[in-house]
């Protein structure tokens, strides 16, 4: 058996953003919707690895004094609201 390689997440969340544009256009059918709606779940738990992993890199290196400092990442900081 080959493994399959995950997408980038940049690859991810641009075949999910085009998912919702096509979603709100209105042209599908309810079983192309479903199966895009599914699609998106899958599509926004692969984000959320890839984003959640990104933010334990970002903890593992904060580092204060010459020491590692694990530190919450705060999205308020980086300018999100």
């Amino acid at each position: 058996m080959t493994k399959e390689k995950k997408p980038s997440f940049e690859t991810s969340l641009a075949e999910l953003e085009s998912l919702v544009e096509a979603m709100e256009a209105g042209d599908m059918s309810l079983e192309d919707s479903l199966a895009a709606f599914e699609n998106g779940v899958k599509l926004t738990r692969q984000c959320q690895q890839e984003l959640s992993a990104a933010e334990q890199k970002v903890e593992l290196l904060m580092e204060q004094q010459g020491q590692l400092l694990s530190q919450p990442f705060d999205t308020q900081d980086a300018g999100e609201s």
